[in-house]
């Protein structure tokens, strides 16, 4: 005999069946969020940090001292970047080692000592300004000596790399970086005249002087970096063998699909680096530019830029020296590991001694004796007397001129079939990395040109 079901129970039934629907689909939802977090790693990690403070002070004097008119750098910016750091990747992915090591094994000693001689005294210039930075970031806060908080920041930062593992605390570090979201609501707070942003944005300038093609070049070299080609390509590496891809024998276990997850990871990681970078310019071209603030020479200066975000609570100038030191602070903890890394991938990549972050410190003496190094010695440059908002700007296109011949040697690497395999660089990939070659090696003849017209 059948039994019969109530309307009442029917529709219980049915409640429970949506739900039970809805669950499932949170579920999925859920797996497919994490499952996209988990593709991004050392791309955004690398984009995050180079946004740092060098990248900072460079963007707030660009909008300072030029307004808008070098905005339309960053969509000439981004594709080179992206092209780039994703053959630096590729290049890692493919061949499990890093980039001085794959050099070292495929070109000549000549070429090998001069690009680590390049990313090593890049580097170390890039360290004391941003120790020198976080420094006069922090005495905006707490009135120690400068010198007192830039020993104390290069201590801490060497004991984190030794004692605790860089991925667990840049986990939490990186969330500092949420503070440069400052500068684009700043953006927004303010009146913008968006139309001609955007066509700035889009049109090339009528006319360049010396100082906005030194600020360029310094734009340029703080976004295509050299540390960032050393450390990428390890980084990737250092996943590989976390992931256990890489044995210790044999080429890694890698895919098309492996290779897509990369891309898209520097492309999330160079986008979000850009248009930061890019809002940094407009906030402080509409705060400080428009204001008649056209040179940035301290932190309170660049500080100045974030009081609109602030402006109707009690004390905006301090809390707007908040923001901005958090900032500073927090990426430049996340940047320095980066670049103190990068040498030391270099250098013991080179000189043949076991290298990479996976290793504790009594595995490898050498890498993190190197790191402490180069982070020692960054931090010596801030006892030289040198302005250290100049100091950033300086080191930004340092890193533009040192970048020339290392972008040369990444397009030869990538392009080069017993290298890759069949993974080299696509027709897309040459002709982006090419690009940026070209751009930096123009922009830095014209820097050089207008250098000597300027003096005479």
């Amino acid at each position: 005999m059948k039994q019969k079901i109530s309307p009442n129970n029917l529709q219980q039934a049915e409640k429970g069946f949506r739900n039970s629907q809805h669950y499932v689909h949170n579920m999925f939802n859920r797996k497919r969020f994490q499952r996209s977090l988990r593709v991004l790693g050392p791309g955004l990690i690398t984009g995050a940090a180079d946004d740092d403070p060098s990248g900072i002070a460079t963007y707030s004097q660009a909008g300072a001292g030029f307004g808008y008119s070098l905005l339309w750098a960053f969509p000439l910016m981004l594709p080179l970047l992206v092209a780039v750091q994703e053959s630096c990747s590729r290049i890692g992915a493919v061949t499990g080692k890093g980039l001085a090591a794959v050099i070292k094994e495929n070109y000549s000693r000549k070429l090998l000592y001069v690009s680590v001689a390049l990313v090593v005294i890049a580097n170390t210039i890039n360290i004391g300004a941003d120790l020198g930075a976080m420094a006069a970031a922090m005495k905006l806060l707490a009135p120690l000596p400068f010198t007192v908080w830039a020993i104390l920041f290069a201590i801490i930062i060497v004991l984190l790399e030794i004692f605790i593992s860089y991925r667990r605390y840049a986990k939490i570090l990186k969330w500092l970086a949420i503070s440069l979201f400052a500068y684009p609501i700043t953006a927004f707070l303010v009146g913008q005249p968006w139309g001609r942003i955007l066509l700035t944005t889009f049109s090339l300038p009528k006319h360049l002087g010396f100082d906005i093609v030194y600020i360029f070049v310094g734009m340029l070299g703080t976004t295509i970096s050299p540390y960032l080609f050393f450390w990428d390509t390890s980084e990737v590496v250092e996943g590989e063998i976390a992931s256990r891809r890489l044995k210790a024998t044999g080429p890694p276990s890698i895919n098309k699909h492996f290779l897509r997850s990369l891309r898209i990871d520097n492309a999330v990681g160079m986008t979000l680096a850009t248009v930061t970078a890019w809002f940094i310019v407009v906030a402080c071209a509409s705060v400080l530019f428009t204001h008649g603030v056209r040179t940035i020479n301290t932190a309170a200066d660049a500080a100045q830029a974030l009081e609109p975000l602030v402006r109707s609570f009690p004390h905006a100038g301090l809390i707007a020296k908040l923001i901005f030191s958090v900032g500073v602070i927090g990426i430049g903890f996340l940047a320095v590991p980066v670049l103190a890394g990068s040498s030391s991938y270099a250098i013991c990549e080179a000189a043949g001694w076991k290298e990479g972050l996976h290793f504790k410190y009594r595995r490898a003496h050498a890498f993190y004796i190197v790191i402490i190094l180069a982070t020692l010695v960054g931090l010596l440059i801030n006892f030289l007397g040198i302005n250290p908002i100049k100091a950033l700007i300086f080191t930004a296109v340092f890193n533009g001129i040192a970048s020339v011949p290392l972008l040369w040697l990444i397009a030869r690497v990538g392009n080069n079939r017993q290298i890759m395999g069949e993974y080299k660089n696509g027709k897309m990939s040459n002709l982006f990395v090419r690009l940026a070659f070209v751009i930096m090696t123009v922009s830095v003849l014209v820097l050089f040109y207008a250098i000597a017209t300027h003096r005479a």
